[in-house]
């Protein structure tokens, strides 16, 4: 684990929790409560999703991103806060537009196992720190299949 300063430039190796090349720093979690620092560059992004156990609150710690919500898109800023409840209300991505950074910091209920919706991606995740059957922790994509319209 990386140190746990919200802004040192010190980062976790490994799994882009992001989804589009930003940089993660875990925090410390407890049994229920969890957060991560990210920091989204140029390009950067995270998927539009929602949760179905966990709830989540967004600080935004330094610059700015466009945020997607079921409200539609805004930019948010240095020292905003906003609450991701359970299920597609809850719903959120962001990205980075030109060549602007931004770090934020992710709280969460943290509740396990999780369920998380990708609508845009088509694709529904099972994950869980405990092992599966695979012998790995519990890590599961499942791609919806595309409804007919006719």
């Amino acid at each position: 684990m990386s140190d746990d300063n919200i802004w040192t430039d010190e980062w976790d190796e490994g799994e882009d929790w992001s989804g589009g090349g930003g940089n993660a720093k875990r925090l410390p979690y407890a049994e229920r409560l969890g957060a991560t620092v990210y920091e989204l560059g140029p390009g950067n992004f995270v998927p539009y999703h929602f949760h179905h156990a966990s709830e989540e609150m967004l600080v935004v710690l330094d610059g700015e991103m466009t945020m997607k919500t079921e409200d539609g898109e805004r930019h948010v800023r240095h020292g905003e806060v906003v609450i991701f409840p359970v299920g597609p209300v809850g719903a959120h991505g962001f990205r980075i537009e030109g060549d602007g950074r931004c770090r934020y910091l992710m709280a969460s209920s943290w509740q396990t196992p999780e369920v998380a919706e990708y609508p845009e991606l088509g694709q529904i995740t099972a994950q869980a720190p405990t092992g599966s059957q695979t012998g790995d922790r519990l890590w599961l994509i499942y791609d919806v299949p595309k409804q007919d319209d006719g």
